[in-house]
């Protein structure tokens, strides 16, 4: 655990932090796809798998009250995106009570119930849904911005 300041040195982000933070992720055409900024901050435990564990890495060494910009290509940020994740599924095959809505993320449970994920969908037609379960964030170069505002 990250031992409290002691005088003359300074407390960073470490692989075990407890922060509290801004964030902000979008892509390099200034698209917006999450942000605290305007809202309340976020509360993380590094480590734990609140945040990708490509974003913590640009966390690490930092100090309260500082913000930084990282630029990360698709590489480092979500991975690039895979055409395998892409699937398309028979109507008949999903289950009748999930609403299908083109452009909304659908949530499954997985086959042995240990979890759910989800898929973006991508297209509906009469007989099948086109289901894309790559990060939303996959193939994109992104931009990361951040804001510590405590580190306890």
């Amino acid at each position: 655990m990250t031992s409290p300041a002691t005088p003359g040195s300074t407390l960073t982000v470490g692989r075990d932090s407890y922060l509290t933070l801004h964030y902000r992720l979008a892509d390099l055409d200034a698209t917006e796809y999450v942000s605290t900024f305007e809202l309340s901050p976020a509360t993380l435990q590094m480590g734990s798998g609140q945040l990708a564990e490509t974003l913590e890495h640009c966390l690490i060494g930092l100090s309260a009250g500082e913000r930084r910009v990282f630029e990360l290509a698709a590489e480092d940020a979500f991975g690039p995106h895979n055409p395998r994740l892409i699937e398309r599924i028979a109507r008949h095959a999903l289950p009748p009570e999930v609403e299908l809505k083109v452009n909304s993320l659908v949530e499954f449970s997985s086959p042995d119930d240990a979890g759910s994920f989800a898929g973006f969908l991508r297209e509906l037609t009469d007989s099948s849904a086109l289901f894309d379960f790559n990060h939303p964030l996959a193939g994109k170069t992104i931009v990361f911005e951040v804001e510590v505002i405590a580190i306890m």
